[in-house]
């Protein structure tokens, strides 16, 4: 048995931070990973994705080129050197993080699966199938989450895929079924359309992006049935059947009578993803979870077992890497420098990489007008965006919610190119306490997306 200062569980965007600026506070810390260094960020999502995505936006801008006056002639894509330069990108990534572990002087990792054996007692199954038991006096949770698989007949006895195996394809599916409408099943939906395959969405609720305002959901629909995406909504997979090795048959409950049975080659479940406490032992440590199995935490992300901490997807809540690395922060300034940071009204910025990207911050319409707040809509086409009609990129639109009284932002939907980095100047307002008057004649350089902020304010003057 080895005794730490600190013992993480999870090599994630939280943990491996974390273990390095206590190893280099001082503090004998040990970090437990079974799969990858890095998590999900690194090695299935964010990294990987983002790379495909870029490589799918560049052939779709290649077909497209001709009303910009460019003729690129037949586009072809060349899918494993896509998967190559993924690959690549993520190993880099990797590596990276594994190699900055290594060289941390009191740092110690450990590649096999944990569980607690006792209240901070932690067994290690390593690799090499020999077992070390740890202890420490900080215990923190950081197992991320993973796909969830929804209960439907013949689904277990097909070669489904889920976001983390579709990355592993070797070549463009025919027809790709995706269940589930949100930000993962989007941005694969639209990514494989962009390559080539026939893409079919399916999703329960009568909108993709549900919690989105209906004007954003809308939109995207659109952009997205433009590039012909079928997109079945209030709709469910009732059962699936594998015909032959490369067919499989879908049968779809349309609303509450229709059924439809579609054929493809490939299916995706993307309806969630449940957090991996399942196989951690909580019950030896008495630490509590809620009933989907979140970890519970305090607003300082301390369990109800003291010195046992929660941090990224595992504890709930918003499921981004940046509230991972932030939950970090806040946790090592506290436990370190002597801070009292807390997770209370912190923003949460996030932004879904479709094309054009959604980014949001704040609160929606659909919730000020819930909360009963006497507030304001701003909203500008992208149409109407000088920068975007330039460049041709002229879909979505971008929206904001103003209090008003303050003339504080309350929230924001970017449903645009770069979305993501214009969301962010909103933010930084918001941060600031700018109101939206000041952002309204504020001096933008011209052209840049972030000029139509000034135009997006104006429609308040109507």
């Amino acid at each position: 048995m080895k005794h730490y200062d600190a013992v993480i569980i999870g090599a994630g965007q939280a943990g491996v931070p974390l273990a390095k600026n206590l190893a280099k506070a001082g503090k004998k810390t040990a970090i437990i990973e079974k799969r990858f260094v890095g998590g999900t960020c690194i090695n299935d999502g964010c990294t990987p994705t983002k790379a495909m995505v870029a490589s799918a936006k560049l052939a779709y801008l290649a077909r497209n080129s001709e009303s910009l006056g460019v003729e690129t002639g037949h586009v072809k894509v060349d899918f494993k050197k896509v998967i190559g330069r993924k690959n690549k990108i993520v190993d880099q990534f990797r590596g990276s993080a594994e190699k900055g572990i290594e060289s941390t002087k009191g740092l110690k990792l450990y590649m096999g699966e944990a569980k607690f054996t006792g209240k901070k007692e932690i067994t290690i199954s390593l690799e090499n199938g020999k077992v070390e038991v740890l202890t420490a006096d900080w215990v923190f949770i950081n197992t991320g989450a993973k796909t969830i698989i929804p209960d439907i007949e013949g689904l277990s006895e097909t070669n489904f895929l889920t976001s983390t195996s579709i990355l592993d394809l070797d070549e463009i599916p025919e027809h790709l079924v995706v269940v589930g409408g949100n930000y993962i099943g989007l941005e694969f939906g639209q990514m494989f359309s962009r390559f080539g395959s026939k893409v079919t969405i399916i999703e329960k609720s009568n909108s993709i992006i549900a919690k989105e305002d209906e004007d954003i959901s809308t939109s995207l629909t659109e952009i997205l049935q433009d590039e012909k995406i079928k997109i079945l909504t209030d709709s469910q997979v009732t059962k699936v059947r594998s015909i032959s090795q490369n067919e499989i048959s879908v049968e779809i409950q349309l609303g509450k009578k229709e059924k439809q049975i579609l054929q493809a080659s490939h299916i995706l479940i993307a309806v969630g993803r449940a957090p991996q406490t399942k196989n951690l032992g909580l019950e030896f440590c008495g630490v509590k979870m809620d009933d989907r199995g979140h970890i519970l935490v305090n607003q300082k992300l301390e369990t109800n077992v003291e010195g046992i901490f929660a941090l990224g997807d595992v504890k709930g809540g918003p499921a981004f890497t940046h509230i991972a690395y932030n939950d970090y922060t806040i946790v090592y300034r506290n436990l370190i420098e002597g801070t009292n940071y807390t997770i209370a009204d912190r923003p949460v910025p996030y932004c879904m990489f479709t094309d054009p990207q959604l980014g949001r911050i704040g609160i929606s319409e659909t919730e000020a007008r819930e909360k009963k707040m006497n507030y304001k809509v701003a909203i500008l086409p992208m149409s109407s965006v000088a920068r975007g009609i330039e460049t041709g990129e002229t879909k979505g639109l971008m929206k904001a919610i103003v209090d008003v009284k303050s003339k504080k932002i309350l929230g924001a939907a970017i449903l645009a190119s770069e979305g993501g980095e214009i969301m962010s100047v909103l933010q930084m307002a918001m941060e600031g306490e700018i109101t939206y008057d000041r952002i309204r004649y504020c001096v933008f350089a011209h052209p840049t997306y972030s000029e139509s902020l000034n135009n997006l304010f104006m429609k308040l003057d109507d």
